[in-house]
């Protein structure tokens, strides 16, 4: 091993270790994994499998494919983000870990990867359940890249998470992400489609990133409204870059 690769790797193991434990510590809170990886897959089963195979059988197990998945990794990103954030913000654990000898965005890098670990297991799950009881049928490259668009997906909700959880309290986060999460979801056609909810819903779906999000990874799969994907991805970037710049001014100020 020369000098080069030594040095990389001692540089890169803070990062690593965090994200290790965040994972792990996420692993053993039952409130946060259960219904982040149980959730998607059982909506999935009952409204894209079950209730789906009478109303177009593998269409409608298609197109949930592509929403549940955009819905599980908002879910994983906003929760990891905003609720853990806001609970080490108020029992001062940020303060202490800037006292630690880690590099200063180890904590925010580690909740990403960690989210984007939760967002490839509920991308695999949902896959799985796809193709073995929904009948969808997908080439090789639609399967990949549904699953790096859940995977990548996960930055603007990271963002959204990481802006919530420096400006509440822990107590009140919980309740704050799921009034942001779930009425998003359920106006973005996450949950049904746009088609079939009044035609005030379709207009006002673009302000939703999630809107966004979803017709991506169902461009994948056929079953998209339409509309540009550079528009699509541009909104998703100024979201990301906008709501991750205006955390970090407030995370300056802590402590």
């Amino acid at each position: 091993m020369n000098a080069t690769t030594f040095d990389a790797g001692f540089r890169l193991r803070p990062y690593l270790l965090e994200a290790k434990y965040e994972f792990l510590g996420l692993l053993r809170t039952p409130s946060y994994v259960l219904p982040a990886l149980l959730f998607p897959s059982l909506f999935y089963v009952l409204f894209g499998v079950l209730l789906g195979g009478g109303r177009g059988g593998g269409e409608a197990a298609r197109y949930l494919l592509a929403t549940y998945g955009v819905f599980g990794i908002m879910g994983s990103a906003l929760f990891g983000f905003g609720v853990t954030m806001a609970l080490e913000r108020e029992r001062g654990l940020l303060v202490f870990k800037r006292a630690l000898p880690v590099p200063p965005g180890a904590v925010l890098v580690a909740k990403m990867v960690m989210a984007m670990l939760f967002a490839a297991i509920i991308s695999m799950m949902l896959a799985v359940l796809a193709a073995s009881l929904g009948g969808v049928r997908l080439a090789p490259l639609q399967w990949a890249g549904l699953f790096l668009v859940n995977v990548l997906g996960t930055l603007p909700f990271c963002a959204i998470g990481l802006w919530i959880g420096v400006h509440v309290g822990g107590q009140a986060s919980p309740a704050i992400v799921n009034l942001i999460y779930l009425p998003m979801a359920f106006l973005s056609g996450l949950w049904m489609p746009l088609s079939i909810l009044p035609a005030i819903f379709t207009k006002l779906a673009p302000v939703w990133p999630s809107f966004h999000l979803s017709q991506i990874a169902l461009r994948i799969v056929g079953r998209d409204a339409g509309g540009s994907l550079a528009m699509h991805f541009g909104v998703l970037a100024v979201v990301t870059v906008a709501f991750f710049v205006m955390a970090r001014r407030r995370l300056a100020d802590v402590g």
